[in-house]
């Protein structure tokens, strides 16, 4: 049971959990059931996924700045 514990932080430390995270998901294992467990995950998940969507909106915007530079330097 130790060791599952270890390898869920160990998975969670990769996604760069803050040590807060990682202490709630550490009670949720220790206390809660496995559907409160993966609903802790799929929260994190949907966290992380929207931290994914900001950044492409910036590189989206970086994007069309660099075809507007390069058209504008060719005379397009």
């Amino acid at each position: 049971m130790e060791q599952a514990l270890d390898t869920i932080l160990a998975g969670l430390k990769e996604t760069g959990c803050t040590d807060d995270t990682l202490k709630k998901a550490k009670q949720v294992y220790e206390t809660g059931t496995a559907d409160e467990l993966i609903r802790f995950f799929r929260r994190y998940r949907c966290g992380l996924m929207e931290e994914l969507h900001e950044s492409q909106r910036r590189v989206d915007c970086l994007d069309y700045l660099i075809r507007q530079t390069k058209n504008k330097k060719t005379g397009l």
